[in-house]
C-alpha cells in the first residue's frame, strides 16, 4: 500500500464519522501524490501521519442568557492543527452546523492555505454551533463574551490569532476583542478584523471577495482572456460574495445571480450591487427583498438552481458542498470556462472531476480565497508595527498576494506532472513549505 493510501486509511479509521474531515483530506493527500512519491524521507519522519493531526483540540461549553433571562448551553472549538510555519491562524466560525469535523476539515485546509500566501503563519479554526441569526445584539454580546472567557487562555498574539468566519462579523469581533482586552488588561492583535477604530485594517471586509477575483482574472489573462464582457453567477451574499460582485463589476464582468439560505435572484441585466448592500449589509434582510425592489430581477425559493443560470464564471462563495457532480455538469453544459471558490471546499470531490474532466479552470479554496487571511496577516504586521496602511497600499500587496499563489500553484502542477491541476498544484506547494519547516524543527 502506498504511503498517502496508508495514512489516509489510518485517519479514516481513527477519525470516524467525520465526513467533513475525511473529504478534506482525501482531496489533500490526493493531491500531494506526486510529491510524496519523490520524497521518501516524508515516509521515515512519518510526516504525512503528524501533517493530518492536529497539535491541539480545545472543546468546552459556552453558557449564555438570551433577553428573556433563559439560559443556553452552546459548544465552542478551537483546533491549532499546525504551527510549523508560524503562529496559529484561522476563523471562528458561528453556524449550527459546527462540529469538530467541520472545525478539523477546516483547520487542515487553513493550513495550506496559510502557507500558500507567503507569509508566516501557521494553520488553526475555531467556532461554535451558535447562530447569531436573529439573536439582539445583546444576545449576541453574552454569548461571544462567554466565548472569550474560556478562549482568551489558549490565544494569543504570537501564539494563535483567531479573525472572522460565517456568522462572525465586525460585531462579533468587537465583542470578542473587548473580553479579551478586559480579562487581560492588554490591547493586543490577537484577533484580526477588527475595527478600524481600534486597531484593524483597511481592505480586510473586502479582501477575500478581492482576492477571488484577482485570482481569477490572473488565470485569464494567462490564457488571453479576461473578466471583461463574462457573466458570473455568485453564491452567497456575504462579505465574500458581495465584494466578489464588486471587483468583478470593477473588471468589467457582469453578475447575474446571486443567493442567500432561502434562494436565489437572476438579474440578467446586471445585479444592482448597491440595492443588494443596503439589504444585505444594513438592513441585515433576505435576498428575496432584491427582486421586489429591482425591475427585471426574479426571486427563485432554494438555493441549487443558481447552478443552472448560464455563466462563463462561477464563483461559489457561501458554504461547503453547495456544488456536487450534478451541479457541475450544468455548470459545464451552460458553458463554464472558470470556477473560482469563494467558500471553503464549496466543491464535492465528484463534482471536481467533473470540471477538471472537462477542462474548466477550477482554482480550488485553499489558494483562491486566501485574501482573506493574507490580508489579516498584513493586519497583525500593523498590529505589531504600531502602523496603519492606506487602502491602495494593503490593496496592492493583496492583488500581488493571489497573483505570486496562482503563479506558484500553477508551477508546482506543472513541475510534478499535472499542469493544469490547480488542486494539487495548491495542495503541494502550501505542503511543501509546511513540509521543509516540519523535518527542520524535527519530531514534535
Amino acid at each position: 500500500m502506498q504511503y498517502t493510501d496508508r495514512v489516509l486509511k489510518e485517519l479514516k479509521e481513527r477519525n470516524p464519522n467525520e465526513p467533513e474531515f475525511h473529504q478534506a483530506a482525501t482531496e489533500i493527500l490526493e493531491g500531494l501524490r506526486p510529491a510524496v512519491e519523490r520524497h521518501p524521507e516524508y515516509e521515515r519522519a512519518a510526516l504525512l501521519e503528524r501533517f493530518v493531526e492536529p497539535e491541539r483540540v480545545i472543546l468546552f461549553r459556552v453558557p449564555w442568557v438570551d433577553d428573556g433571562g433563559n439560559v443556553h448551553v452552546n459548544k465552542g472549538y478551537r483546533v491549532q492543527f499546525n504551527s510549523a510555519i508560524g503562529p496559529y491562524k484561522g476563523g471562528l466560525r458561528f453556524h449550527p452546523t459546527v462540529n469538530l469535523s467541520v472545525m478539523k476539515f477546516l483547520g487542515l485546509e487553513q493550513v495550506l492555505k496559510n502557507s500558500l500566501t507567503g507569509l508566516p503563519i501557521g494553520g488553526g479554526k475555531g467556532g461554535s454551533d451558535f447562530d447569531p441569526k436573529g439573536k439582539s445584539d445583546m444576545e449576541v454580546m453574552r454569548f461571544c463574551q462567554s466565548f472569550m472567557n474560556e478562549l482568551y487562555r489558549h490565544i494569543g498574539q504570537d501564539f494563535d490569532v483567531p479573525a472572522g468566519d460565517i456568522g462572525v462579523g465586525g460585531r462579533e469581533i468587537g465583542y470578542l476583542f473587548g473580553q479579551y482586552k478586559r480579562i487581560r488588561a492588554e490591547h493586543a492583535g490577537v484577533l484580526t478584523g477588527r475595527g478600524l477604530s481600534y486597531g484593524g485594517s483597511l481592505v480586510r471586509t473586502e479582501a477575500t471577495g478581492y482576492g477571488l477575483v484577482y485570482m481569477v482574472e490572473e488565470a485569464l489573462n494567462c490564457r488571453g482572456d479576461s473578466l471583461k464582457g463574462k457573466k458570473v453567477v455568485i453564491s452567497g451574499s456575504g462579505n465574500v460574495a458581495l465584494y466578489a460582485c464588486e471587483k468583478a463589476q470593477s473588471l468589467g464582468a457582469k453578475v447575474v445571480a446571486m443567493y442567500d439560505s432561502d434562494g436565489y435572484v437572476t438579474d440578467m441585466g446586471g445585479i444592482d450591487l448597491a440595492i443588494m448592500k443596503q439589504i444585505k449589509e444594513v438592513e441585515r434582510g433576505r435576498i428575496r427583498e432584491y427582486a421586489a425592489r429591482k425591475k427585471g430581477a426574479e426571486y427563485h425559493a432554494g438555493c441549487r438552481g443558481i447552478w443552472g443560470v448560464p455563466c462563463d464564471v462561477a464563483l461559489p462563495c457561501a458554504t461547503q458542498n453547495e456544488i456536487d457532480a450534478r451541479s457541475a455538469e450544468l455548470l459545464v453544459k451552460n458553458g463554464v470556462v472558470c470556477v473560482g471558490e469563494g467558500a471553503n471546499m464549496p466543491t464535492t470531490l465528484e463534482g471536481i472531476e467533473v470540471f477538471q474532466r472537462a477542462g474548466v479552470v477550477f482554482l480550488p479554496a485553499k489558494a483562491a480565497n486566501a485574501g482573506g487571511v493574507a490580508t489579516s496577516a498584513l493586519e497583525m504586521a500593523q498590529s505589531s508595527g504600531r502602523m496603519y496602511w492606506s487602502f491602495t497600499e494593503v490593496d496592492a500587496k493583496l492583488k500581488q498576494i493571489m497573483v505570486n499563489i496562482y503563479h506558484n500553484i500553477d508551477d508546482a502542477a506543472r513541475l510534478y506532472g499535472v499542469e493544469g491541476n490547480y488542486v494539487a498544484g495548491a495542495n503541494i506547494a502550501g505542503f511543501l513549505k509546511v513540509a521543509e519547516a516540519m523535518l527542520a524543527q524535527g519530531i514534535v
